[in-house]
């Protein structure tokens, strides 16, 4: 049984809390943080440029540094991760909903984000932080290319940082999209969703897709830099490679970003007005559209590359027409403040003040998806200001969010003119930094020699930095004087408020309401599930199901193991990141340095440090257990008996739905891994691209071994549903044995290949075979991993005989390993 929660003054509290609201503020408490040391790092480089050449003492490595650190925590530790703290927050009590469906995953996910920020602020303390600014471009982001060995491990351990993070959405993914898919309240579907949660609803399916394909990118680079492969450390396709990845990522990412920041747009204008949002059903048609076509526009940031001419033309038709539905909700926008009474609250002003910025972004971003003037306008300082009038003006409105929910989330109060005089400062300093960055658009973004005659324009643009970091700061100033000094808040301070978290007190209860919320009749009503009796005693047909209801209502809301999972994993990628230097001295001890000639500009001087490959130890270990013990731990979070589950109904459940989430990210995962060796091959001519493995039989006796594999886990499942025991115990170890036994002949094969002098770092074709059978073989592990940890629950408690869906989720994830290995068998050892 999970803990019982302590109260919120206790520090404990914070470290073993799983409920939504807790993570959520959370979330929203760390991204703030973030936000402060990214605005730090902005103002030192903002300061620097106060005159060509450098005003402040930064070097050039600093100066890169400081940008691409800047970039990396407000792109990926701010932007994101407070619009995650909100969702956390109110999408549950928007649908009518207890918690999120797996609120273990929540916590860790929320735990994973922070320690993978930690990781990249550790990395300046690692002889300086990744300096080849936040797009990653190959091959500057390869160590080749790191001015001293001393930046290896910490831009290493910004590479892994973000690694870590993309993990973390990928279980935030799964945990929303379960939840509104099958979480909402009776009555309430997917149309009379609030504009909020659709707004997640959207972003959440965006991320699965987009940040699978980021985590491939990162894991490539990742086996480059640590491991020594060539993916990006060679002149074979490479920067285009990485292009295409990071991309099919970055575009989606825009509104990743701007697609929250438009929910909380639109709640505040409704809110604010006091009417419904004009052409809601078209406002929702408009964002699914955006989230259909946010996949097919990546290319547009790669006019300057050698793809023809005929595919950036048709790449702009579509940059062209992912614009007319942004058109569509912001005239929404402007008619519903016409047709409405408008009150200038603060968050009404921080939301107008976005729809501007957004206005001016959109605008200049037409110029960008032209070809002809994106050739003459991309890597200037037009692209810095349209990215950031864009991506800003969704922080503001963001902030705005800020304002709208404090109340309900502290139980406090802010000061309107505090607030008012916060949005004043805040929105001159944007506009004094970044509408100068037009007019000196001729300068090259990331470097500090510009022009003469761009001097004034800088120079009013670091004003402005330093204007908007003090509205920043008059935010937080006024929101926590609010806490200490605002009067208590009601449960509904907005005259105009329609959604659900305003039906409940502020700050809301531990489960946000007794009993059950419904739509079933229209509108918001709270239902006792309690037990009802006839006058003779005996319970109603009705009421027998309400007392199921009410007997599992209790959930749990505290576990210590998420937190630990995440000390673990902390501290096996701060591991991990040191292991660069290793690896050159074993190659280079047994003579094989000639392998991997592009490496060559790296050498290991003095004593090496064993620190980082005992810390990988320690945290791999740390983290197997912290792992298990959240496996056997008792945790109760029961599935609503009442709830609208369309299109995600039927035989599903929670966890199957989730496994499925997972595996769909998994797909794209393994999609991008498997494209980048089709690509790579044919840039280096199919034909003439020598195979690596020089027989097939390995290959297809792994393959027989698995398919193999995947018939013993069907009898396995059978013999959980006979309550077979020991037929259970026979096939899940038969199983074991099996992916043993694929192991092994790949373990066999490997040394082979290492006999003939083969590493996975002797060339490209090598580096591509070891990496996608290794990732491969990885996932074969980690199901090991679980079977072996199964087999344990069946030998102690007897697990899955009276519950064997265990077993079929399993099961799932066993087939997929299977049917990725029968790709890879053709691709590597027929073709």
């Amino acid at each position: 049984m999970g803990e019982d929660l302590p109260p919120k003054r206790s520090i404990k509290r914070w470290l073993v809390t799983t409920n939504h609201k807790d993570v959520g503020l959370l979330y929203i408490a760390t991204a703030i943080f973030f936000l402060l040391a990214g605005g730090v790092l902005a103002l030192a480089f903002r300061l620097h440029l106060l005159e060509s050449g450098g005003f402040l003492d930064l070097e050039h490595n600093q100066f890169n540094q400081f940008v691409t650190a800047h970039g990396f925590l407000m792109v990926f530790w701010f932007f994101s991760p407070i619009a995650v703290g909100f969702a956390n927050y109110f999408v549950p009590i928007q649908i009518g909903a207890k918690d999120l469906a797996f609120p273990r995953l929540n916590a860790m996910s929320y735990w994973l984000y922070l320690f993978s920020g930690l990781l990249v602020v550790s990395s300046f303390l690692q002889g300086g932080t990744y300096g080849g600014g936040w797009t990653v471009y190959a091959p500057l982001n390869v160590p080749t290319y790191t001015p001293a060995m001393e930046a290896t491990t910490g831009g290493n351990a910004t590479i892994l940082g973000l690694f870590l993070f993309v993990v973390s959405v990928t279980l935030g993914t799964v945990n929303f999209m379960t939840t509104i898919h099958r979480h909402r309240a009776e009555g309430m579907g997917l149309w009379n969703m609030p504009l909020f949660t659709w707004s997640i609803l959207l972003t959440v399916w965006m991320m699965l897709f987009a940040f699978a394909a980021l985590l491939a990118a990162v894991f490539l680079l990742g086996v480059d830099r640590i491991f020594l492969t060539q993916y990006f450390a060679t002149d074979q396709g490479s920067g285009l490679l990485w292009a295409h990845l990071f991309w099919f990522f970055g575009h989606p990412e825009v509104y990743i970003v701007f697609f929250p920041a438009l929910g909380v747009m639109f709640e505040t204008f409704q809110t604010f007005t006091g009417r419904r949002l004009v052409g809601r059903k078209w406002i929702i048609i408009a964002m699914v559209l955006v989230t259909v076509q946010s996949f097919l526009v990546w290319m547009h940031h790669m006019y300057l590359t050698t793809i023809n001419l005929e595919i950036k033309t048709l790449i702009m038709a579509t940059t062209i027409g992912i614009s007319l539905p942004f058109d569509l909700m912001v005239f929404a926008l402007i008619y519903t403040m016409v047709k409405g009474r408008v009150q200038f609250t603060t968050p009404f002003l921080f939301n107008l003040g976005a729809l501007v910025l957004f206005i001016i972004g959109g605008i200049t971003g037409v110029f960008l998806g032209a070809i002809i003037l994106d050739y003459e306008l991309r890597g200037t300082y037009w692209v810095v200001a349209h990215f950031h009038y864009v991506m800003v003006s969704g922080i503001t409105a963001l902030i705005g969010g800020l304002f709208y929910w404090w109340p309900k989330m502290t139980g406090k109060m802010y000061n309107e003119t505090l607030g008012k005089l916060s949005f004043a400062v805040y929105f001159i300093g944007f506009n004094v930094l970044y509408f100068p960055m037009f007019l000196a658009w001729e300068t090259p973004r990331r470097v500090f020699h510009y022009a003469e005659h761009m001097t004034l324009y800088h120079q009013i643009a670091t004003g402005g930095a330093f204007i908007l970091g003090l509205g920043v700061l008059l935010v937080l100033v006024t929101l926590v004087h609010s806490l200490f000094k605002g009067p208590a808040a009601p449960a509904n301070p907005w005259e105009f408020s329609r959604t659900a978290e305003w039906a409940v007190s502020s700050p809301p209860p531990l489960e946000n309401w007794d009993g059950r919320a419904t739509y079933a009749n229209g509108r918001l009503e709270f239902v006792d599930d309690s037990p009802t009796v006839t006058d003779g005693g005996t319970p109603t047909a009705e009421a027998e199901v309400t007392d199921v209801d009410h007997h599992e209502e209790h959930a749990d809301h505290a576990s210590i193991w998420p937190f630990m999972t995440g000390v673990g994993l902390f501290f096996f990628f701060l591991g991990l990141a040191g292991l660069t230097p290793v690896t050159i001295e074993l190659i280079e001890a047994n003579g094989l340095d000639q392998y991997f000639p592009a490496w060559a500009q790296i050498t290991t001087e003095g004593e090496m440090n064993y620190l980082y490959p005992a810390l990988t130890v320690f945290g791999f270990l740390f983290t197997c257990a912290a792992l298990f013990k959240l496996g056997v731990e008792d945790f109760n979070v029961p599935e609503p008996k009442v709830a609208e589950r369309w299109p995600f109904g039927g035989d599903m459940d929670d966890t199957k739905f989730g496994m499925w989430v997972f595996l769909a990210s998994d797909v794209v995962v393994f999609g991008a891994i498997i494209g980048a060796y089709i690509f790579m091959r044919l840039h280096a001519g199919w034909s003439t691209f020598e195979p690596v493995p020089d027989y097939a039989w390995p290959g297809l006796l792994n393959t027989y071994i698995l398919l193999t594999s995947s018939f013993t886990v069907i009898l396995a499942l059978v013999m959980a549903q006979r309550k077979n025991k020991q037929g259970l115990l026979a096939m899940m170890g038969t199983t074991v044995l099996l992916g043993l036994g694929f192991m092994g002949v790949k373990a066999w094969e490997w040394s082979l290949k290492f006999s003939q002098g083969d590493f996975w770092f002797s060339g490209i074709e090598y580096s591509l075979y070891y990496v996608t059978t290794g990732l491969h073989g990885l996932h074969v592990i980690f199901g090991l991993m679980i079977a072996v940890f199964m087999i344990f629950r069946i030998v102690t408690v007897d697990a899955y005989l009276e519950d064997n869906r265990p077993v079929e989720f399993f099961g799932l994830y066993w087939h997929f390993v299977d049917i990725v290995w029968v790709i890879l068998f053709p691709l590597f050892y027929l073709m």
